[in-house]
């Protein structure tokens, strides 16, 4: 396995994203060992990653260079190379400001990821599957693209999600609970995660993040307060999992930088909140209403199929091992450090619909 900063370089841009001094990791703590079966099949693989690169010179594939993305990639130029996937010019003028270098492709256009071949020693993909095909077609098409070089990349960071858990009736579970989604969407994002654990066979070090909800100060519930969407009765509600958008994204460098392979890692904050107990405090920050309760009956009848399937899945999310094995000490470590800051309550916020 190679290692693309020297010593010194990589302390300095850990510094720079995470004040957090590193300590060594636990020598005991063990990850679910992955299996060689039941894997989707892929194009045969390089069996090296890329050389060892010289200081300076790393360069990081940003694959979705969305909301969470950008929090962080504008750091991250000030010390690698960063290039961002862009599907079309929108984001192109704003992205060479900032020192990164746009690459036109297209996840569901195979022709267009040939460019990505060799490019980069380390990948960071946070693009979702899509939802017209059972699978992941999209990672399978960036796998076989970065497959079309001498070599593959030394690391790949992949954001999935916590709803490859299922309803978990509000059990409280780490990284080692087996994954049994109920949803469409969950489906898909175990077969994605099983596509980057067959990477890792191949030498190359995979970290996978499950998020929960990600939220930010222009990434509130508004709209769906706003339109009075209920929440369920108390004595009823599920519990939810949040993580601050920006902590995720130091997160997702931390993974690429600190993980070891095949690590996954629940990429949640530390509240414990049911969802009606989260609509409630946003719309306390917003001034608005608190949302309707009603019944789980209710809302299986008059809720459409797939915000009921957000809302009818219970789980508590332990991040003992994000915080213990990336040592990352969390910008916003509850909901209530965001919403519970007084000069912000009357800021305006962009309205984000969940």
């Amino acid at each position: 396995m190679c290692s693309v900063f020297s010593a010194v370089s990589e302390r300095c841009l850990l510094m720079l994203l995470d004040p957090v001094v590193p300590q060594p990791s636990p020598a005991n703590s063990t990850s679910p060992a992955i299996s060689r079966g039941s894997l989707p099949a892929l194009p045969t693989l390089a069996k090296r990653p890329l050389r060892r690169c010289r200081r300076g010179q790393t360069r990081l594939l940003v694959v979705g260079c969305g909301d969470v993305a950008q929090r962080i990639v504008a750091q991250l130029a000030q010390r690698v190379r960063v290039y961002a996937v862009v599907r079309s010019d929108t984001n192109v003028a704003s992205l060479r400001a900032a020192g990164i270098t746009p690459i036109r492709a297209d996840l569901d256009q195979a022709r267009s990821l040939h460019r990505l071949a060799g490019l980069a020693h380390w990948v960071w993909h946070t693009a979702p599957p899509s939802d017209q095909h059972p699978g992941d077609i999209r990672s399978q098409r960036l796998i076989a693209a970065l497959a079309g070089a001498a070599s593959l990349p030394c690391r790949l960071c992949y954001i999935s999600t916590t709803g490859v858990y299922g309803d978990c009736a509000g059990q409280e579970i780490d990284e080692t609970h087996q994954p049994q989604p109920e949803s469409a969407r969950g489906i898909r994002r175990v077969a994605a995660e099983k596509l980057m654990r067959q990477l890792a066979l191949r030498q190359v070090k995979v970290s996978i993040l499950r998020a929960p909800g990600i939220y930010a100060y222009d990434r509130l519930p508004i709209e769906r307060l706003q339109r009075g969407t209920p929440a369920l009765n108390a004595h009823e509600d599920s519990y939810s999992n949040h993580i601050h958008a920006q902590d995720l994204a130091r997160a997702s460098w931390l993974a690429l930088a600190r993980s070891r392979t095949g690590r996954v890692y629940n990429a949640c904050d530390d509240s414990a909140l049911k969802m009606g107990d989260w609509f409630e405090r946003v719309a306390d920050f917003a001034g608005l209403p608190h949302p309707q309760r009603i019944s789980r009956e209710q809302a299986e009848q008059t809720l459409s199929p797939m915000l009921w399937s957000f809302m009818r899945e219970s789980r508590r999310i332990a991040n003992q091992r994000l915080k213990r094995e990336l040592r990352i000490a969390l910008q916003f470590p509850t909901v209530d450090s965001v919403l519970g800051a007084p000069t912000l309550r009357n800021t305006k916020h962009t309205a984000q619909s969940t």
